[in-house]
């Protein structure tokens, strides 16, 4: 399992985790008074003191709210308690901690709240697999439409937790969420709803996880930094690899960034391997990366003998082609780690099974939705379909977007979350392409290089700013892991 502290639990885990703290000793209304203990304490470390509206629905999410609403009228707050259907219908952990509220309850319509100047959201939280209707859709609809801050336990209701798909959801100011985060909380769109999100700690031992095993992960340097490459004393350019990248013509730009950025990423040696008529196009822009003319397909199959050449990457302004997909196959022959991206996945498009059947080595793919839906089957959710392309491939495949996945075969996928919107750029897929290659030059593993690559894309770009270009990129990498070395 990779690093437990930043696993995502999906809902069925996490009513594991649940169960599993429960024979171990923790009484179940003990976990539901330390949830809405804490969604109290981090409302009332935010905001003052001021009338609150805390809306319960008929399940557990509902129970929390309970707690959270007498935790508040302990500390002096005003508290207005309106429930989806009858108090009486409460049951387990919910109907013990209603019956410990001595205030009043109210039906669940936008009436309650009137005179609130917050709202908690406490009405289904992840227990919800249908789109939001009647009293709990329109008032969550009331409380947005008139401004007021929400505060949802667990995720907002009408945001899907293992998806992040949103079913009649409105944004909320905070989330306060146990344990550990959901895929729901980092995957698009339902992430944009969810504000700031925190984690509590409600009692539950992490030794839980060795029996969930779970396998969907929060990108976090924790993941990989042991993995990052790192020169060595007596090392010389080769041993700290060689990377080439087949580059484009007349689109010559995008290699170019990609081999910069496979330079910037620790690759010692950088080489593009360019038609003739190209060569001084690339030679006049390019200074530390090595440009090989290739006059004919045997000069480029003799490149590929060279055994120094640790890590290939095929996409980035090739043209989409039989061309590019025999060098594609070549590559991925050579026994040697091969990124294919961009154009490279594009030339499969009409014989995905012919990528498959190639892909017997080390092989990262990196495509963004549209070249996704080209090769692989786009229907399910983004990790789902994410995972069934790794699977069915042998690759790991690394689909792009603000909320990038990143899949292995075995299942194992990791969730990024710090993209900025700065990415959104042309150019940027082709830099993040040059990291990935240089990291697997070195010698990681694809299926942590990628997303290191990922990561490190994403913290170069935030440490840039606003005016973000693509070429921008690759000279914002030293600084990130300078940082990255101060913290391990």
């Amino acid at each position: 399992m990779l690093n437990s502290q930043t696993a995502l639990l999906d809902v069925n885990q996490m009513g594991e985790a649940d169960r599993l703290t429960v024979v171990a000793g923790t009484p179940s209304n003990l976990l539901m008074e330390n949830a809405g203990g804490s969604v109290a304490q981090a409302i009332i470390k935010r905001w003052s003191a001021r009338p609150v509206t805390i809306m319960c629905g008929p399940g557990n999410n509902g129970g929390d709210g309970f707690v959270t609403a007498r935790h508040l009228v302990e500390a002096g707050w005003s508290v207005r308690l309106a429930l989806l259907g009858a108090r009486e219908g409460l049951k387990g952990e919910a109907h013990h901690h209603a019956e410990r509220w001595s205030g009043a309850v109210e039906p669940l319509t936008p009436a309650a709240l009137e005179g609130a100047e917050l709202v908690v959201d406490a009405i289904f939280g992840a227990g919800l697999s249908r789109a939001l209707e009647g009293p709990a859709e329109e008032t969550l609809a009331a409380a947005a439409q008139k401004g007021t801050p929400i505060v949802a336990i667990d995720v907002p209701s009408g945001v899907m937790g293992d998806t992040g798909e949103v079913l009649g959801a409105v944004a909320v100011v905070l989330t306060v969420t146990f344990f550990r985060k959901k895929p729901g909380h980092l995957l698009l769109p339902g992430r944009l709803l969810c504000g700031e999100v925190i984690v509590t700690d409600i009692g539950t031992p992490p030794s839980v996880l060795d029996t969930i095993m779970p396998k969907t992960f929060e990108n976090d340097p924790a993941l990989w930094l042991a993995h990052l490459p790192r020169p060595k004393s007596g090392g010389n350019k080769y041993s700290r690899g060689h990377a080439l990248i087949s580059g484009g013509y007349p689109m010559t730009g995008a290699a170019r960034m990609a081999a910069r950025a496979a330079a910037r990423a620790g690759a010692g040696l950088t080489t593009i391997a360019v038609t003739e008529i190209a060569l001084p196009i690339y030679a006049a822009a390019l200074t530390s990366i090595m440009v090989r003319p290739i006059a004919a397909p045997a000069d480029f199959d003799r490149l590929l003998e060279d055994r120094r050449i640790s890590a290939f990457l095929i996409g980035p302004g090739a043209g989409v082609g039989e061309e590019t997909r025999s060098r594609a196959l070549a590559m991925l022959g050579s026994g040697r780690a091969t990124l294919l991206d961009a154009d490279a996945i594009t030339s499969f498009q009409d014989d995905p099974e012919a990528l498959d059947r190639a892909i017997v080595d080390a092989c990262v793919v990196t495509p963004h939705e549209g070249e996704f839906k080209r090769v692989f089957d786009a229907s399910g959710d983004k990790l789902q379909r994410t995972r069934a392309a790794a699977r069915r491939s042998g690759a790991i495949i690394v689909l792009k977007g603000a909320d990038t996945v990143i899949a292995a075969p075995d299942g194992r996928a990791i969730i990024n979350a710090n993209a900025p919107p700065t990415l959104a750029t042309a150019g940027s897929g082709d830099v993040l392409s040059g990291i990935v290659l240089g990291l697997l030059a070195q010698g990681m593993e694809p299926f942590l290089a990628a997303a290191a690559a990922v990561w490190l894309h994403g913290a170069a770009a935030v440490a840039f700013g606003p005016g973000l270009i693509a070429e921008d990129l690759p000279d914002l990498l030293p600084s990130v892991f300078r940082r990255l070395q101060g913290a391990r």
